[in-house]
């Protein structure tokens, strides 16, 4: 948590591209949720010129009984369904992709700038440090620090973040979707949530440790490098060549080892994410097909419906990966700042001698 805490001060500077980015990435997952809307109309009004209503009913609120109907949200003058419907899609999708643009430019913005201020402050302590300090740390550690571990945070803070932003405003507005559209099936859902939140929980701890364990190999990996380019005029000098291959291969194969056990922890999720998804759907066409055949439900609005599960079940999808990138960020930010934070033991004596 302390680790999180610097992190989002690094982020402070760049609020209001944040701010921005967070609003932007919100009407993309309403449009996103508006466009699934649109699947019963489809089906109901434009694919059966039977219908005899005029009015094209999105949805009731639960509520209320209150109907929202499409005609509300495009100009008056459009009186076909079709064109009323083809209206919504079309500017729907161009508003998404305007936001969708502009709202991932301004998180990676902000990403890349806390990062390079990030990078500026290590690389200004380990500058500062004692001589005492470079006799403790290897070249290897101090180069895996500055670069791999400040490249893991800048993926999770840019790439990875601009992505969660919108997944999480699809999720919010695809479950208001189904959560109107589905009314009692909806809570079927509900009874997965327990289960994703725990393995994902449990999977993110393994990633977290095992990443860190990996960057540590490839450190070892990075210092044998320093060690043989920089000294090897001795090696040649004492024929140690066969011996530096074979201490190079050893560590190549632990980094290997290490990289294994990351991929397997990370890889369990999207599959475990899979199958709740692949049960809960499996269920709701069976209680489905009754309400259909009651006439609770249209089939259009029951297909969209269903479509509104499966683009519910992506982003929870999405979000077992996305706390796994966020974690490896974690593990390496605290590498990170132990370096920033360790005290110089130089300085120290230096401060004993002024008090005396």
């Amino acid at each position: 948590m302390r680790q999180l805490t610097r992190l989002v001060r690094y982020v402070a500077p760049y609020w209001w591209q944040l701010l921005s980015s967070l609003v932007l990435m919100a009407a993309v997952g309403l449009l996103d949720a508006f466009r699934v809307l649109l699947i019963g109309p489809i089906f109901d009004r434009v694919l059966n010129p039977a219908a005899q209503s005029r009015d094209i009913q999105l949805f009731r609120l639960p509520w209320t009984g209150r109907e929202i109907h499409l005609q509300q949200f495009v100009p008056s003058h459009f009186q076909n369904p079709w064109t009323v419907v083809a209206f919504a899609l079309i500017a729907a999708t161009v508003l998404k992709g305007i936001f969708d643009y502009a709202g991932t430019y301004l998180v990676n913005y902000a990403g890349f700038g806390m990062i390079t201020d990030l990078r500026d402050d290590l690389y200004n302590a380990i500058l500062r440090r004692s001589a005492a300090f470079f006799q403790t740390h290897t070249t290897g550690s101090l180069l895996s620090t500055i670069i791999n571990d400040i490249e893991r945070v800048q993926f999770a803070m840019s790439s990875v973040l601009a992505e969660f932003l919108q997944q999480l405003f699809t999720l919010i507005f695809v479950a208001a979707v189904v959560v109107v559209l589905g009314g009692k099936l909806a809570w079927v859902l509900v009874l997965f949530l327990p289960a994703i939140i725990y393995s994902a929980g449990k999977i993110g701890g393994r990633v977290r440790h095992t990443t860190r364990r990996g960057q540590d190999k490839l450190a070892d990996i990075q210092n044998i490098l320093h060690e043989t380019i920089t000294g090897n005029r001795i090696v040649k000098a004492f024929g140690m060549e066969g011996w530096e291959i074979a201490r190079f291969r050893l560590a190549a194969r632990r980094l290997f080892r290490a990289n294994l056990r990351s991929v397997a922890a990370a890889a369990i999720s999207s599959p475990l994410m899979d199958i709740f998804g692949a049960v809960a759907i499996a269920m709701l066409l069976l209680l489905g097909r009754d309400e259909i055949n009651h006439h609770i439900f249209t089939a259009g609005t029951f297909l969209a419906f269903i479509v509104a599960v499966f683009k519910l079940y992506d982003p929870v999808r999405k979000f077992a990966l996305f706390y796994n990138n966020f974690q490896q960020a974690l593990g390496a930010s605290s590498e990170l700042f132990k370096f920033m934070d360790t005290e110089d033991d130089v300085r120290e004596n230096q401060s004993r001698g002024q008090s005396r």
